[in-house]
C-alpha cells in the first residue's frame, strides 16, 4: 500500500482514517466517508482501484469533475476514463472496449449513465469497487440535492459483492442516515474525518453597503498578487455587477450562472483552471466540478443559506493544505431575503433552521472555528487563532442610549417600518416616502442622524441578534419590538453593544514561509523568485500538456522545492506529491531551473 502510495500519488504516509478506509475497502466491506475538501477522500478508493484487480466505477455529478480527475489521475501514470456525453462515438466506443478488456483502473460515469448501463456495459465488466462522490447529492436533506442519484440503490441488487465507497465533504446527521439507507449500504464502516481546516482563515464584516464592499474587495485582492479566487453572490445579476466592476480595474474576471449557455460556462470554468482568468464571481452553481488546488482565497458577498453551502464553497480554497483566505459579507438585506426564500421553500422548518445557524456563526463573538466545527458535531479544545474573533477580540460599550432611539423610532411608526425606513427616520433623510406618511413629524426624526447608515446597518444587527425585536417577515418585513426590547427601551435594562472597527482592511494577508532546518548552510526560508520562475515554468509545461498548471506540480509543492532546492533528479523525487511519473516527465525542467538559483 505505501509503495503504491508513494509510486502513484507521491506521498510516503497516510493522512488520518485513509489506511483504515482502504483496508475496508479491500476487504470488500461499504463505507460512507466523510472529509472535508482537500482531506485526501479520492485516494480511498483510487488506491484500492490500483490495488485490486478489474476496474474501479466512480459515479460523479459533473462532467468537468470528472474530465479534471482524469487529467489528475493520467498525469500520475494511471489508466483512467470518463463515459460522457463531451465524448464523440468513437471515443465512448474505445473507452468500452478498453473496460471489457480490463485496461482501465477508473471508469467516471454520471448516475444517469450508470443506471443506462447497469444491463449493458457495467454486466460485462470485471468492476472491482463502486466509489459514489459527492454523496450528499443523493439525499433530500442534503445541500445539492440531485434526484437523478436516488436511483444508485441498484447497485446492491444488480452487482452483488462488489463494495460500495460513498464520499462527501459535508453531511449533517440526517443527511448521513439518508446516504445509506438511500444506497441500501450494507452494515457500513462510517469514517468521520476531523472537519477542521486550519490553514483557512475565516473573516466575517458586517453591514458594509455596496461602495464598501467593492472598496474592501478591490484592496484584498491586491494583497493577494495574482492568487486566485471565487466570489460567491446570491443572484445571477451580482455575479455579472461584481465581474464587471472587478474587470474595469484591469482583473482577469468573469461571471458564472446558471443563465449563461454551457458553452460559456465551461469556457469561464476552464480557464479559470488553466490560470488564463484569476477571478470568477459565481452563484452557488459554480465550484463542485473544479479540483483546483491553488485557488487562494474564497469572498462570500452575500451570506450563504447553510453551514453546509458555506463550508463546501470555502473549502474550494487552498486544497493543497497552503494557508488561504475567506472572508464573508453579512447584511440585514441578506437575511430578509435568505428567510423569505426559506419561508416559501417546501422544506420550510428544516432550511429556516439550517439559514438560523449560518446566522448565527455569522454574528458569533466567539472563535468561528469552533462554531463551524461544532455543527459537524466536533468539539474544539481552544481557540483557532486563525479568525477575525480570535485575532481582534471584540469590545463593548453602554450602547442603551442608541438601541432606545432605534426601539423608540419603531413603536413611534406603530411597528410599520423595515430596517430601510428605520434608517433614513433616524438620520434624519426627508425621502418623498418618509414626508409622505409623516415621519418626518415623529419625535425621533434625526435623533441618530451622528450615527453613520452603515454603523446603523451594524447595530440593528446586534439589536436583532441580542433579541429587541423581531422581523415579521408575513408583513413586509416589518419590525416589531420583543419583550426584552420593551425593557431596554423604558430604561429597565442596559444594553452592551461591541465597537465597529471603521477602516479596517478586510484582512492582513500573513503568509507564514515554509520553512525548516536545512543542510549544507541552505537559507531556512523558500525563496520568493523561484518560487514565481517555477510557477512559469508550470505553466509553461501544463500549456505543452493542455493540463491545468496545478496538475503538472501543486503550490504546496512548489514551496518545497523553492524551500529545499533539489539539484538531482533523486533529490527531486524525495519531495512529498511528487510522483516516480511527474518525477521522470518534469524533473530535469524544474531541477535545471532551481540551479540557476543555487
Amino acid at each position: 500500500m505505501i509503495q503504491t502510495l508513494k509510486t502513484y500519488f507521491g506521498y510516503d504516509t497516510f493522512r488520518p482514517l485513509q489506511e483504515e478506509i482502504i483496508r475496508n475497502v479491500m476487504q470488500k466491506k461499504d463505507s460512507l466517508v466523510l472529509m472535508p475538501t482537500g482531506g485526501g477522500k479520492s485516494i480511498c478508493y483510487q488506491l484500492p482501484a490500483l490495488l485490486n484487480e478489474g476496474t474501479a466505477v466512480v459515479v460523479s455529478p459533473l462532467i468537468s469533475l470528472m474530465k479534471d480527475q482524469v487529467e489528475s489521475l493520467r498525469s500520475n501514470g494511471i489508466a483512467a476514463e470518463a463515459l460522457n456525453s463531451n465524448n464523440s462515438e468513437t471515443e465512448n466506443a474505445n473507452i468500452r472496449r478498453a473496460c471489457i478488456d480490463g485496461k482501465i483502473k477508473l471508469l467516471y460515469i454520471s448516475p444517469e449513465k450508470l443506471v443506462a448501463e447497469a444491463e449493458f456495459l457495467l454486466r460485462d465488466m470485471h468492476i472491482s469497487l463502486f466509489a459514489i462522490d459527492e454523496a450528499h447529492c443523493i439525499s433530500q436533506w442534503g445541500h445539492d440535492f440531485r434526484p437523478e442519484y436516488t436511483q444508485m440503490g441498484l447497485i446492491h441488487e444488480r452487482f452483488a459483492g462488489i463494495p460500495i465507497i460513498a464520499l462527501t465533504a459535508t453531511a449533517d446527521k440526517i443527511t448521513r442516515e439518508d446516504i445509506i439507507r438511500q444506497l441500501r449500504l450494507i452494515e457500513p464502516q462510517v469514517y468521520v474525518s476531523s472537519f477542521d481546516r486550519p490553514n483557512l482563515s475565516l473573516t466575517v464584516k458586517r453591514g458594509y453597503q455596496q461602495k464598501e464592499k467593492s472598496k474592501a474587495i478591490l484592496e484584498f485582492i491586491a494583497s493577494h498578487g495574482r492568487e486566485s479566487g471565487i466570489i460567491y453572490c446570491m443572484s445571477r445579476s451580482k455575479t455579472e455587477t461584481v465581474a464587471q466592476m472587478l474587470r474595469k480595474q484591469g482583473l482577469r474576471c468573469e461571471a458564472y450562472h446558471a443563465g449563461l449557455s454551457a458553452q460559456t460556462r465551461n469556457k469561464v470554468q476552464d480557464d479559470f483552471i488553466n490560470d488564463r482568468l484569476q477571478i470568477v464571481c459565481a452563484t452557488i452553481a459554480f465550484g463542485m466540478g473544479i479540483d483546483k488546488s491553488n485557488v487562494r482565497w474564497i469572498i462570500h458577498y452575500n451570506l450563504p443559506k447553510s453551514i453546509e453551502s458555506f463550508y463546501q464553497e470555502i473549502g474550494r480554497a487552498g486544497r493543497d493544505g497552503v494557508s488561504s483566505d475567506t472572508v464573508l459579507f453579512y447584511s440585514l438585506g441578506d437575511l430578509i431575503l435568505l428567510t423569505k426564500f426559506a419561508t416559501e421553500s417546501k422544506q420550510q422548518n428544516i432550511n429556516l433552521e439550517k439559514l438560523q445557524r449560518m446566522q448565527q456563526y455569522a454574528e458569533s463573538d466567539l472563535c468561528r472555528r469552533r462554531i463551524l466545527l461544532s455543527y459537524f458535531s466536533e468539539t474544539a479544545t481552544k481557540d483557532c487563532g486563525n479568525c477575525d474573533v480570535c485575532k481582534s477580540p471584540p469590545k463593548r460599550f453602554d450602547g442603551t442610549v442608541i438601541v432606545q432611539k432605534a426601539l423608540s423610532a419603531i413603536v413611534r411608526t406603530e411597528q410599520q417600518v423595515g430596517t430601510s425606513m428605520l434608517i433614513d427616520i433616524l438620520r434624519g433623510s426627508f425621502t418623498a416616502e418618509i414626508k409622505e406618511k409623516g415621519y418626518d413629524q415623529l419625535k425621533t426624526f434625526g435623533a441618530g442622524r451622528d450615527v453613520p447608515a452603515r454603523d446603523w446597518q451594524d447595530y440593528l444587527l446586534q439589536m436583532l441578534q441580542l433579541g429587541y425585536f423581531e422581523i415579521a417577515y408575513n408583513e413586509g418585513n416589518h419590525l416589531k419590538i420583543t419583550e426584552n426590547g420593551t425593557h431596554v427601551l423604558f430604561g429597565r435594562a442596559q444594553v452592551q453593544l461591541v465597537v465597529i472597527r471603521k477602516d479596517e482592511p478586510i484582512i492582513t494577508k500573513k503568509r507564514t514561509p515554509i520553512s525548516k532546518e536545512l543542510p549544507l548552510g541552505l537559507p531556512s526560508v523558500e525563496s520568493a523568485d523561484l518560487f514565481q520562475a517555477m510557477r512559469e515554468l508550470r505553466m509553461q509545461l501544463a500549456e505543452q500538456d493542455q493540463i491545468p498548471p496545478y496538475i503538472v506540480l501543486s503550490d504546496k509543492v512548489l514551496h518545497q522545492l523553492s524551500l529545499t532546492r533539489p539539484t538531482t533528479l533523486d533529490e527531486f523525487g524525495t519531495i512529498n506529491g511528487i510522483t516516480e511519473h511527474k518525477k521522470k516527465k518534469y524533473g530535469k525542467a524544474f531541477v535545471n531551473l532551481i540551479k540557476q538559483y543555487v
